[in-house]
């Protein structure tokens, strides 16, 4: 009776991790994802691919039957976080959202993610040249938090030394007075 449950336990086990092999080598056998440059170099060979591309608005306009939003793509970092350095960028795109988008709510300067899919090119102006942007059918715009260090960070080590959100009538905290005293 013993020997029959741990024979059953083997198989069980055995087929339990050839299914997760299984399910591993289908994993890694899926395409690698792709990049920017692939899609800029080669907008028609990737026609109808989705890709996930992230960068900064540069300039929204409503047309007809579209919102049509130039962004410059910035990578983003192995945490997931848009970079600010605009000299890492790859170039332009262009992203088409068919549903109402007010422009007003892309300002330039607003940080996004665009995950949709490819759609060929377009050529526009771009000052005193013209620039072919890749085109994303934008399925999802994901608008991106404002960077952490425009916050106000306090210049003090130490709670109660300098402002804070109590004021004292000397400037600081009402646990902090300057020399000399009173109390």
């Amino acid at each position: 009776m013993r020997s029959v449950l741990s024979l059953r336990m083997a198989i069980s086990l055995c087929l339990l991790l050839g299914g997760c092999a299984s399910q591993q080598a289908e994993e890694g056998s899926a395409a690698s994802p792709i990049t920017f440059l692939q899609v800029k170099a080669a907008p028609d060979s990737y026609r109808g691919q989705s890709v996930v591309f992230a960068g900064e608005v540069l300039s929204a306009r409503r047309l007809k039957e579209a919102t049509r939003i130039e962004i410059l793509q910035l990578p983003l970092d192995r945490s997931g976080h848009l970079g600010t350095d605009r000299t890492l960028s790859q170039g332009r795109f262009v992203a088409m959202h068919r549903e109402f988008l007010d422009p007003a709510t892309i300002p330039p300067g607003t940080q996004l993610t665009v995950t949709g899919e490819v759609t060929g090119s377009i050529t526009l102006p771009l000052d005193e040249t013209e620039y072919s942007y890749p085109v994303i059918e934008a399925r999802h715009i994901e608008v991106l938090p404002p960077e952490v260090a425009a916050q106000w960070r306090r210049p003090y080590p130490y709670p109660y030394m300098g402002p804070g959100p109590y004021w004292g009538p000397y400037g600081g905290s009402p646990y902090w007075r300057p020399w000399p005293y009173r109390w």
